[in-house]
């Protein structure tokens, strides 16, 4: 499928991946749609790529329904879903004094990270069957989530977080599988150690020893660098139904 002439939305499309990810759609000929809660960033973006901008908090789903009918008003029907709107949090399970995993935060990772990308793809799924198949294979859309290596292997503090990713991760195949007749492909991309506005917070020093800790090539990973896979997943059509690691051949250890 093109990504030229095609709409996108991306949630979480303010800052750090989803952002790369909306410049390099954009820069592809794609009419761009961001959703997030950050409003002065996300509309500054926005207006920079001659997109549009929605504020909205993935974890409702009116607000996601509401987000993607002004999408469809503005832009038109979506054809490219990017679901990169998430958060990480550590906590142990147990501490000094017990319990120590807030019930209410695990609560608030699933609902942004699982829930969120679960509102964004069904919804917008069930807009893209209502455009026209194109070229040989009938396409009408791709969704992209966004897992993460700990889904795999999570590390100590990171229960909610990768229990989170897991879950992304486990949604792309029934979900591929159930859009299949519609002409749909559903992938999800588990970035490694990658330099979001997380990371770039931290000092140089710990920024550089993440990054050697990556075999090959021995640094944090480049936004662009996921951007690139995402436009990649919307041109390649046999991609479908499964999760690429995106991570320089790393794996993390307990901590």
């Amino acid at each position: 499928m093109d990504v030229a002439g095609s709409v996108a939305v991306i949630s979480g499309g303010a800052s750090g991946l989803g952002a790369a990810t909306a410049k390099r759609l954009a820069a592809e000929g794609a009419k761009v749609a961001l959703l997030d809660v950050n409003t002065e960033a996300g509309e500054a973006l926005a207006q920079d790529l001659g997109g549009a901008f929605f504020t909205c908090d993935v974890t409702q789903a009116t607000a996601v329904a509401g987000a993607l009918a002004g999408v469809e008003a503005q832009l038109g029907l979506p054809r490219i879903l990017v679901a990169c709107a998430g958060i990480a949090p550590g906590a142990k399970t147990v501490g000094r004094d017990g319990a120590s995993h807030d019930a209410a935060l695990f609560q608030k990772v699933m609902d942004i990270n699982v829930m969120g990308s679960f509102h964004l793809a069904s919804q917008g799924a069930a807009m893209m069957a209502r455009t026209s198949p194109e070229g040989p294979d009938g396409a009408r859309g791709v969704i992209v989530l966004t897992a993460s290596i700990a889904a795999y292997e999570a590390q100590i503090g990171q229960i909610a977080y990768g229990a989170s990713k897991g879950a992304v991760a486990a949604m792309a195949l029934p979900m591929a599988r159930d859009l299949a007749p519609l002409g749909i492909r559903v992938m999800a991309l588990a970035p490694g150690l990658f330099k979001t506005p997380m990371v770039a917070g931290l000092p140089l020093e710990v920024q550089e020893a993440l990054g050697a800790a990556v075999p090959y090539p021995s640094r944090l990973g480049d936004p662009a660098e996921f951007a690139g896979l995402v436009a990649h997943i919307v041109e390649n059509g046999m991609l479908n139904g499964a999760v690429l690691r995106l991570d320089g051949a790393i794996r993390l250890p307990p901590k």
